[in-house]
């Protein structure tokens, strides 16, 4: 370890370049990660938002509606199916019309339709199930939104990959810079590095203190980065409880795995500092095996 320090405090200029620039990647890591998860779980929310409304005409028996029910249940494409029967339908139209008397005067519950509000378990599934539902007797009218859930396939089709694409370049970015400083500081080195080739040093001996400094910068940059990421998600904290009001809860689905994103908790903070401590190594054990390679001859 005194050789580490003794050597980074021989190249302050390299080390430093270093540790900045695996701070800021890290930095910006952590926030896109942030943001995305937090996006993603907010488009997971709004994909299971829209719907599919069908309006029954107002005679139809329970036990046909109940019928179509079950059958949608069955398709295993439903994520919940909720009933509004007429009398409910007249208690909705006598909250949304309380401020005009003439309004419900005019309307009671014998001619307003029953209905069935369908949330699908995929977005993709929606058209399926109205076109089902269009098949049905006794169906009036099948409302859906089909324009709002292609943008909204779109949208959260472009952010994803966009996202992806803005790591790659991040990624590729910091090792071509760490590789460049790293090069530096071996040539510095590079004297010592021959004669311990001489003595018959082996190229894990030699690679091992750059791997060891690169491996701490990269703790150390994690740390700040989290550090700082933190203190804003708790200064952001009011925002958010305000912004996210209503939302009971946000998480990421990863097969038969759901990662918790809101309300904010210490397995999403655990789960992103590890993350940018790994992704930290990796950069740092990559740049220094690539700038290494050159004067191995590996």
């Amino acid at each position: 370890m005194k050789e580490i320090i003794s050597s980074m405090r021989r190249t302050p200029y390299q080390t430093t370049s270093a540790f900045l620039v695996l701070f800021f990647t890290l930095f910006l890591s952590l926030i896109l990660f942030a943001s995305f998860s937090f996006l993603n779980g907010m488009l997971s929310y709004l994909e299971t938002r829209p719907q599919v409304t069908a309006y029954f005409k107002p005679q139809t028996p329970e036990s046909e509606i109940f019928k179509v029910r079950d059958e949608l249940n069955k398709s295993g494409k439903i994520l919940s199916i909720k009933y509004i029967s007429q009398k409910e339908a007249f208690q909705i139209y006598k909250d949304m019309n309380k401020d005009n008397p003439l309004l419900l005067e005019m309307v009671s519950a014998d001619i307003l339709p029953p209905s069935l509000e369908i949330y699908a378990k995929n977005p993709v599934y929606l058209p399926q199930i109205a076109e089902f539902l269009k098949k049905q007797g006794g169906i009036d009218e099948v409302q859906f939104q089909k324009d709002i859930l292609d943008r909204l396939l779109t949208f959260t089709s472009i952010l994803r990959k966009s996202g992806l694409i803005f790591f790659l370049y991040l990624l590729l970015m910091s090792i071509i810079v760490l590789t460049t400083t790293t090069l530096f500081k071996i040539a510095l080195k590079k004297d010592e590095i021959e004669l311990l080739r001489l003595v018959g040093a082996s190229n894990w001996y030699i690679r091992r203190p750059f791997l060891t400094e690169g491996v701490l910068l990269a703790s150390a940059a994690s740390v700040f980065s989290f550090i700082i990421v933190l203190g804003g998600f708790f200064y952001l904290s009011p925002f958010m409880n305000s912004y996210l009001r209503g939302v009971a809860h946000l998480s990421l689905n990863f097969g038969t795995y759901t990662f918790p994103v809101w309300p904010l908790n210490w397995t999403f903070f655990g789960t992103v500092f590890f993350l940018s401590l790994v992704f930290g190594w990796i950069i740092s054990i990559i740049s220094t095996l690539l700038a290494t390679r050159k004067y191995l001859k590996v």
